[in-house]
């Protein structure tokens, strides 16, 4: 590390001098530290500008009094300014309750630290040696290293293999592409003073995969009201997250580092190559906890179970728009002492429900109406599917209409020669799944383009949107405001759809490597929808605001 040699000004010589001088010796140095250091210092290692970043710590301890007057965490490639800074810091604002003042010597264990410090503070009146070591800051990181080292305690491997087992269970049946994050299951399991967790599913926005599994349903909702609330800043809402209760499996996307960049849309991301999980704790006295004792583990490794074997029985119906009441008992076997430990899991639909009201009111009012709001979701367009704005003749329309995959929702005027066609092409199996969810939901009751923006962009956006029958909001494909061939395509779609009195299609088509690919007709046809094209006041939708899944870590 080069650093360019500076003195003191000798106006800050002068205010220092003014401190009182005190026969006592001032042990200094820097040094790599790790994250549970940074948490034990009071620094919080998740942190985004602290993400990935090796660190620094610099400490200014009196050795003589054996007190702290001064610590700084900095990136591992700063200068040696900021020990001098941190020096200063130590003289005339310690730490604690401890009296602004000089030391008459100075000790560091770094030639480099040495050097450059006798060239700073040479005006300064205090001496500045070189030691080998130093004993008492020696001992604060040697107690530091065993705290951090204590909580790396790892769990028996039996256990851990069990848990990873049932995550990797977990991440193939892939909850988050049927239940969004307000879609609660419970699990009783009443056993390790544990008595009913409240599961919710993280993932359905693309971003993050994982589980919360709450300990009880007060730090659920008080939870999702704190962080629905539009004017909370970035340090409230990490507070907010700490304050939680809960267990919680996250699962950190491993991709290859030929995968290209990371992209700002979910779906626009090349599939990870590892997901690997991580578990832990949240509990609002003592914040986040990555090492899990050995009946916490227990605990996980029973719920993920039970859930890994509710998802797979329920597979149909939850796949379903619906979230109906579904219970069922499984007899599962408790790690600790081999016994049969029975556990009930079930949906909460009253509790979405109830989700839903508080989180629109920002109040757990329970005078408050009782109606579900819409859902906007991105998971039904399959990865990889192209999105045409179209037209079909009318001679094609009748021809798939007399086929067994069309649902009729009106009647082309007789004027119109052509009806506007949203097309969404992919594989057969993915378009036959995407024709399934839809008639799931109820069919398509209207197509529409409503205003958006992108936070992570600043893009201004028309979002086109499916609206479902059973009131939800499905993305199907971004147009940028301000891109005239997009801003084209628009205007052409709206002129179409006035041409025909509103009545449009939705065709869900296979075909997208063959000769078809972005000419779909009746032949590729696997489900059409007719429904109309309507304006976001048609539908009472006001501009919308994208957003993706909190990333805490």
């Amino acid at each position: 590390m080069t650093t360019p040699m500076y003195t003191l000004s000798p106006f800050t010589c002068a205010r220092l001098q003014r401190l009182p001088k005190q026969p006592v010796v001032w042990e200094g140095d820097r040094r790599p530290i790790s994250e549970g250091m940074l948490d034990a210092f009071g620094y919080d290692s998740s942190a985004p500008d602290e993400e990935d970043e090796a660190s620094d710590c610099i400490l200014w301890v009196d050795g003589t009094e054996g007190a702290l007057r001064a610590v700084t965490i900095i990136p591992a490639d700063t200068g040696h300014e900021a020990v001098a800074r941190t020096l200063l810091h130590a003289m005339e604002h310690p730490q604690g309750a401890i009296a602004p003042a000089r030391p008459h010597k100075i000790v560091v264990c770094d030639r480099e630290i040495h050097f450059f410090l006798r060239g700073a503070l040479q005006d300064l009146d205090v001496t500045v040696d070189y030691a080998e070591t130093l004993p008492v800051i020696d001992e604060i990181f040697d107690s530091l290293q065993q705290q951090d080292d204590s909580l790396e305690s790892e769990l028996p491997e039996a256990f851990q293999q069990a848990l990873n087992h049932q995550a990797h269970r977990l991440w193939e049946n892939a909850p988050w592409n049927n239940l969004a994050d307000d879609q609660i299951i419970k699990v009783e399991l009443n056993q390790w003073n544990l008595g009913t967790l409240y599961i919710s599913v993280l993932g359905m926005a693309g971003l993050e995969y994982g589980l919360l599994l709450y300990r009880s349903l007060e730090s659920l909702t008080q939870f999702r009201q704190t962080a629905t609330l539009g004017t909370l800043s970035t340090r409230q809402m990490q507070q907010a997250f700490l304050s939680q209760d809960c267990l919680f499996l996250n699962f950190e996307l491993i991709r290859e580092a030929d995968s290209g960049p990371l992209l700002p849309l979910p779906w626009m991301q090349s599939a990870p190559s590892e997901a690997r999980p991580e578990f832990g704790s949240l509990h609002p006295l003592e914040g986040l906890r990555t090492a899990l004792e050995l009946e916490e583990a227990a605990a996980l490794r029973i719920c993920l179970e039970g859930l890994n074997r509710f998802l797979e029985d329920h597979e149909e119906v939850l796949n379903s728009a619906d979230f109906p009441d579904l219970s069922s008992h499984y007899t599962l076997t408790n790690s600790l002492d081999q016994t049969p430990l029975a556990v009930t899991l079930a949906n909460c639909p009253k509790i979405t429900a109830q989700l839903a009201v508080a989180e629109s009111f920002g109040s757990a009012d329970s005078q408050l109406p009782s109606f579900e709001l819409p859902r906007f979701r991105d998971d039904y367009v399959p990865e990889g599917a192209m999105v045409l704005l179209t037209r079909l003749p009318q001679s094609t329309v009748q021809t798939i209409r007399q086929g067994k995959h069309y649902q009729a929702i009106a009647q082309l005027p007789s004027e119109a020669d052509m009806m506007p066609m949203v097309a969404i092409q992919t594989s057969r199996p993915k378009a036959q799944k995407l024709a399934s969810q839809l008639r799931a939901a109820k069919g398509i009751e209207a197509v529409c383009f409503n205003p958006g923006g992108d936070p992570m962009t600043g893009d201004t956006l028309q979002l086109g949107l499916l609206h479902t029958g059973d009131g939800d909001f499905h993305l199907f494909i971004e147009f940028l405001a301000n891109d005239a061939h997009d801003s084209k395509l628009l205007e052409q779609w709206r002129q179409w759809c006035q041409d025909s009195n509103g009545v449009c299609g939705v065709m869900v088509a296979s075909g997208i490597t063959g000769a078809a690919r972005g000419k779909p007709g009746a032949r590729e046809n696997v489900a059409f929808f007719e429904t109309y094209c309507k304006t976001p006041a048609d539908l009472d939708l006001p501009p919308l605001q994208m957003s993706y899944a909190l990333d805490w870590e």
